[in-house]
């Protein structure tokens, strides 16, 4: 074993004792989603156990849940597009209505055969985004199912893939960083051609030979507030994810990772920022360097 899978074996057996989440129920998809687009590329299977989403030269296709949240904790196990995956992508998101939406974006950047997949994440607020960071997922998320996660609190949001926490975008208003805090969210997913950007910048293009493209969902779980005619419901008792923070250890693990396998970060782009990198940048930065 090498001590790049070492520091990852560890990291997977750390994570179902450092970090709190309760294993993944499932709940089923005709009840909690509507495919809303796509002309039956979209299936719901195994009396609702099981969504399927294709693509093909002619469309893709897309679903979106029945409910807002505002705050919460969200699951998804998805197996990606396998095989020759180029010019594709999964998108897996949260997001608000209107010319000044919230969102926490995951897309899903295609691949050719035998080449990592890019897991591109985002945060916008208030309608604006520009917070790309990327990774290089360690494993074939095209063989078996994963869980990709979400835990969005007053205090941060943290992306999670199978319990480990890869990004964590933190609240700082007092700093004048505006966070997504007042507008209930949908989770939508969709699987589509993007073939002009998607892989090595659009140089590599879908291979329509291999259509269709399907990507599959199973054990959704929202551990969250309902948003509904503007009031919102949260779980009963105390969540443990609504007043969850990140401890040093925690923090430690998350840079681990980053180092290994983060392939993109905004906040180290000075071509894209010539006149100075956004706020949270600065901040983050100082205070990995304490």
């Amino acid at each position: 074993m090498d001590r790049s899978t070492l520091i990852l074996s560890l990291l997977l057996t750390a994570s179902t004792t450092t970090f709190f989440f309760s294993p993944v129920y499932a709940g089923t998809f005709d009840r909690e989603f509507d495919i809303t687009w796509g002309g039956g590329r979209g299936k719901v299977l195994n009396n609702g156990e099981l969504l399927i989403l294709s693509l093909d030269r002619a469309s893709g296709s897309g679903f979106q849940s029945k409910k807002e949240y505002l705050f919460g904790k969200i699951d998804m196990q998805i197996k990606l597009v396998p095989g020759n995956s180029a010019g594709t992508v999964t998108t897996y998101y949260l997001k608000s209505k209107g010319d000044r939406w919230d969102e926490i974006d995951i897309e899903f950047l295609g691949n050719l055969t035998g080449e990592p997949y890019v897991m591109h994440t985002n945060v916008y607020t208030q309608g604006k985004g520009d917070r790309e960071q990327q990774f290089n997922l360690w494993f074939d998320p095209t063989a078996a199912f994963h869980t990709y996660s979400v835990l969005w609190n007053h205090h941060h949001i943290v992306f999670l893939v199978d319990g480990i926490p890869i990004r964590q975008f933190k609240n700082l208003e007092h700093r004048r960083i505006p966070y997504p805090k007042m507008q209930p969210m949908r989770l939508y997913s969709s699987l589509w051609n993007a073939d002009q950007w998607a892989t090595r910048g659009g140089l590599v293009k879908t291979d329509w030979s291999k259509a269709p493209f399907t990507a599959s969902y199973r054990n959704f779980r929202a551990d969250a507030c309902v948003s509904y005619a503007g009031k919102s419901s949260c779980p009963a008792g105390s969540p443990r994810w609504l007043s969850h923070r990140f401890g040093l250890t925690a923090e430690y693990k998350m840079r681990v990772v980053q180092r290994k396998f983060m392939v993109y970060n905004y906040c180290m782009d000075s071509k894209r920022f010539p006149h100075g990198f956004p706020k949270e940048c600065g901040i983050h930065q100082r205070r990995r360097l304490v």
